[in-house]
């Protein structure tokens, strides 16, 4: 068994696809619509994000108490925040620092419509 994806709703599919594919560099591995509902899956081999927008669906609303953020792996969190920031203009929540009990260098920047997405360099 293992974890395949994870679903969340965005308000505007343009939007998300330039900050996941364009500026984070994911890649955009496969999408469908279905009853309306356009469905996008970025990421890389180990599991995906799957962005999910429905134009009569009103906009999320994402709360860090229930799902604080989405990890993707980086190889120099540092570099990585300050481009992706330079190239979106996104918030950096915290970061970037060392987290010595994760032997990991991490970021947190908010992209669209308020999801965090932490960059992970690992400094094993």
């Amino acid at each position: 068994m293992d974890v395949i994806h994870t679903a969340i709703w965005v308000s505007d599919m343009d939007e998300a696809r330039a900050f996941f594919v364009d500026a984070v560099g994911l890649s955009e591995n496969w999408s469908f619509t279905l009853d309306g509902v356009e469905n996008v899956y970025v990421g890389g081999e180990h599991g995906e994000i799957q962005l999910r927008h429905d134009p009569d669906r009103p906009a999320p609303e994402p709360d860090r108490s229930t799902v604080d953020h989405v990890a993707v792996s980086v190889d120099d969190a540092d570099a990585e925040c300050e481009r992706i920031v330079e190239e979106t203009g996104c918030d950096v929540v915290e970061g970037p620092m060392t987290v010595d009990a994760a032997d990991a260098r991490v970021a947190f920047l908010e992209g669209p419509d308020g999801y965090v997405l932490e960059l992970v360099e690992d400094l094993g």
